[in-house]
């Protein structure tokens, strides 16, 4: 009989299935629930239990994992009668790995507290990819205890965890995460247009570019989309314009001026307001030819 905590997983999208899926590799109980049937068929086909409820799913679990798109599905699936605080048994550990505002991870464990309930915000990096291959970067905000009892769950998940500081630190680094990936995507894709359109054998020159200063994972995980106009959603492009958002809110409240992150939320904005919100991040790329005159 395994000794491992049991697990209730809350959102099964692009990033919670291959993960909870990992769980179950290493060993972990999980029972799961989604809005989406064919997402419980899947963490059941995987070994999982499937939930009919957010209550069901967590009445019995030792830690709960949330993974949805953003504060206000968290704050769904937190609050209320039918959610987590209220269903959840004291002394459990909910660990949110949503991306979501400093604030509401924030007002999150003050609200979960009362409960008795202990709380980390612990928002991800690494995309689809990184999930499915369990190599995820996890930043992780709250009490040392609460990190400690965790790590060895969330190392099931990814390869870099770091607890980041107090409630809200974990997103408020992938806040900066996702301004410094978005940027990138930008310069990569522009750099793309660029070498197309001076007619170098663009395969070649991004192997070169990505074995110097220029290299970086965003190159490494992106370059085939480029190279193919692949543009399958991994991270999609309305999800990092929620981020932007977040980033360029909480940089100005804090005071801190971001002149070239402004830029880039911008043409994401104008990317999924052209109808692109679905594609991945990478699709920037279009928008970069777009202003170059290409013909999408």
């Amino acid at each position: 009989m395994s000794t491992l905590p049991k697990v209730a997983w809350i959102g099964l999208g692009i990033m919670g299935s291959p993960m909870s899926e990992n769980l179950i590799k290493a060993g972990y109980s999980v029972t799961g629930f989604t809005l989406e049937q064919d997402k419980l068929d899947r963490l059941t086909a995987a070994g999982g239990t499937a939930a009919k409820s957010i209550a069901e799913a967590v009445r019995d679990a030792d830690v709960i994992v949330t993974m949805v798109p953003a504060s206000p599905q968290v704050e769904a699936i937190a609050y209320g009668p039918d959610g987590i605080l209220e269903n959840a048994r004291s002394g459990a550990l909910l660990v949110d790995m949503s991306s979501i505002t400093p604030q509401t991870s924030v007002d999150l464990a003050k609200a979960a507290k009362d409960k008795g309930i202990r709380v980390l915000d612990a928002p991800v990096s690494g995309g689809e990819a990184g999930a499915i291959e369990a190599v995820l970067s996890i930043m992780v905000g709250g009490e040392q205890d609460d990190f400690d009892a965790a790590k060895p769950l969330l190392e099931a998940l990814g390869k870099t965890i770091v607890l980041c500081g107090p409630h809200g630190s974990g997103q408020t680094v992938k806040a900066a995460n996702q301004l410094i990936v978005a940027v990138n995507i930008q310069a990569c894709a522009e750099a793309v247009v660029f070498l197309e359109k001076s007619g170098v054998d663009l395969t070649a020159a991004l192997d070169v570019l990505n074995g110097g200063l220029a290299g970086s994972t965003v190159l490494t995980r992106k370059k085939d989309n480029f190279l193919n106009r692949d543009f399958k959603p991994g991270f999609r492009i309305d999800l990092h314009h929620k981020d932007m958002g977040i980033v360029t809110d909480a940089a100005r409240n804090v005071g801190a001026a971001l002149p070239v992150g402004a830029v880039v939320a911008q043409l994401v904005a104008s990317l999924r307001a052209q109808g692109d919100g679905g594609l991945d991040h990478s699709a920037l790329l279009r928008s970069v030819e777009r202003l170059s005159g290409a013909q999408l």
